[in-house]
């Protein structure tokens, strides 16, 4: 009876759950930046190289359709698990061979094909398992655990990376290739666990029997998605997703290059481990702290109230990094101040985003259209992700981020428009 008891509480799988929904994510978009920085690429490369990374998820809706209506959440969360350790395996093998960039390459877009599908069945789960205000109570929760796999792999991985080049002399393709072969046993561990733990829900079942079915069911995910808005209200809403972090999606992969480069070529020049410090660790437990503080607001006074206070906290802290590029500080208590400031602010702001998608999914096919919400915003951060590394070699670092922050508006904008049930996200109260 205890172990039944066990396995329905949420708190036991969902804080796993989406540590592994975030580990292969920072793997693909921030620590394979800073490993390709170490190996000699140039700001334009990694991030136009790197940003393709992003396609699984943008692309994601085109299968889908296919967790909605084949087999269970709980099996395709498993599998790819299992997947995604297989592709770091590949990624820790290729390294050290003469064709290392092109290896590493396609294990890390396999990596991401399988994050991209493992969040798509993730969500899905959770959104089968929790009812609304459990949603949007444990919001914060699984963002904070997102999160905490993003301090894992920007203060962990990153500085244990650095501190084996010290002790390997250099050797940094070989001490990279240790950090990953080490990624391959936790996600072995997380698999484990996961195949124990998660329970078998009477709500997670497969909804096609045959491949008309499954056609069916694709053509059908598609409409309605297509159909939960009258149609000005859809582009709106496509906007929001869109472009609402468009100065963040400019910011993501500079923001490591230029706390990382030395002072000759404009950045800050903080080893892996500072970074680690900085960034990966301080950093994130500000993104964290925002997570959960918008999840809590959002859950005592609903989404709406709080949605305007959340667009000015994901852009407007974008401007320690101006201040940065003019001052060029050393002190590095300073600089993970500013970082933790800009960070806090978008994990609040983030918090909105996340919230807008649960209540526009709503409805028939959620995990599907959870899944094309997601897509849209991926491809938001994909496409200027790509171009920021060459718009920051044509304007300097200092000119990159003044541009950025003129390119906020942009998210006050595409806020403007979109429409909320002011009680969405509010705890109803039981009647007695």
């Amino acid at each position: 009876m205890m172990e039944q008891i066990q396995k329905r509480n949420p708190w036991w799988w969902i804080p796993t759950l989406y540590i592994g929904e975030g580990l292969p994510n920072v793997v693909v978009m921030t620590v394979a930046v800073v490993m390709y920085m170490q190996l000699g690429m140039s700001d334009t490369d990694i991030a136009l190289y790197t940003g393709w990374l992003g396609l699984p998820w943008v692309v994601k809706p085109l299968w889908s359709p296919f967790v909605d209506l084949y087999k269970t959440k709980r099996w395709w969360v498993l599998t790819m698990q299992m997947l995604l350790g297989s592709s770091l395996a590949g990624v820790a093998f290729t390294l050290n061979t003469p064709f290392w960039f092109q290896g590493t390459m396609s294990f890390f877009f396999l990596m991401a094909f399988s994050s991209a599908t493992h969040d798509i069945a993730a969500d899905g789960y959770y959104m089968l398992e929790l009812d609304d205000h459990q949603q949007v109570w444990f919001v914060g929760i699984r963002n904070t655990f997102y999160r905490l796999a993003v301090i894992f792999g920007n203060g962990v991985l990153i500085p244990v990376a650095g501190m084996l080049q010290l002790v390997f002399r250099n050797q940094k393709a070989f001490t990279w290739s240790l950090v990953f072969y080490g990624l391959v046993a936790l996600f072995l561990a997380i698999w484990l666990y996961h195949a124990y733990i998660m329970p078998r829900s009477k709500a997670d079942q497969r909804h096609g029997t045959n491949a008309r079915e499954v056609a069916t069911g694709i053509v059908t995910a598609f409409r309605t998605f297509f159909q939960k808005l009258p149609s000005r209200e859809m582009l709106f809403a496509m906007l929001f997703l869109l472009f609402y972090r468009f100065p963040e999606a400019l910011l993501g992969k500079m923001s490591v290059t230029f706390l990382m480069r030395p002072h000759s070529s404009g950045g800050l020049g903080l080893s892996p481990q500072e970074f680690g410090l900085a960034s990966g660790t301080i950093g994130v437990i500000g993104l964290t702290l925002g997570g959960i503080l918008g999840g809590l607001l959002a859950g005592r006074d609903g989404f709406k109230r709080w949605l305007w206070p959340m667009v000015c906290a994901i852009t407007l802290p974008d401007i320690v990094y101006v201040y940065m590029s003019y001052a060029m500080p050393d002190n590095l208590v300073l600089i993970s101040t500013c970082i933790f400031i800009e960070q806090f602010g978008y994990g609040l702001g983030f918090t909105a985003l996340t919230l807008y998608m649960l209540y526009f999914a709503k409805g028939s096919f959620q995990t599907s259209h959870y899944a094309f919400c997601t897509a849209i915003s991926y491809l938001g951060l994909m496409l200027p992700g790509m171009l920021s590394g060459w718009m920051k070699d044509m304007l300097g670092y200092r000119m990159f981020f003044i541009v950025v922050m003129f390119l906020c508006l942009i998210t006050f904008a595409v806020t403007a428009f979109i429409k909320v049930d002011p009680e969405f996200g509010k705890k109803v109260e039981s009647e007695e």
